[in-house]
């Protein structure tokens, strides 16, 4: 297995790729390699790989690993050294939920087709009146 990459160059931001998605995540401490970085770059790759077109749910998907890793991690004190790690936890998982949203509110638009054929919508105006109904009662004609 060759050995995990970790690089970012801030100057390619503006294209979609790694840097990018590390720049969003916040991910741009690599200096001292898995030491600091969250993500791999191969990792990264492979989720916008996965998930293309949808930038969005690739980085949900790296968000949830990194959620991942952090949850087994917790609050520790050895005499005045206190480590919350907790707080990077809940960090992450705001970040997440506010991700799932996004997409959720993405995908609940509704698809008109792959060719755009736009179809007449499913619910229309007066489509529960009743023509044998007169004032919202039943009209019964009366006998001759």
């Amino acid at each position: 297995m060759s050995e995990l990459r970790y690089t970012y160059d801030g100057t390619k931001i503006a294209e979609r790729g790694k840097d990018r998605m590390r720049f969003e995540l916040g991910d741009v401490m690599v200096d001292d390699g898995a030491r600091n970085a969250y993500l791999s770059d191969e990792e990264i790759e492979a989720m916008i790989e996965a998930n293309s077109p949808s930038w969005l749910r690739a980085k949900l998907a790296l968000v949830e690993s990194v959620l991942r890793r952090f949850s087994y991690e917790v609050d520790t004190q050895s005499g005045p050294l206190h480590l919350s790690l907790s707080q990077r936890y809940d960090a992450w998982k705001d970040m997440y939920n506010k991700l799932k949203a996004e997409a959720e509110a993405t995908t609940s638009i509704p698809d008109y087709g792959a060719k755009g054929k736009i179809r007449p919508p499913y619910f229309y105006e007066g489509m529960h009146d009743n023509p044998q109904t007169i004032g919202g009662r039943r009209y019964v004609p009366s006998p001759r």
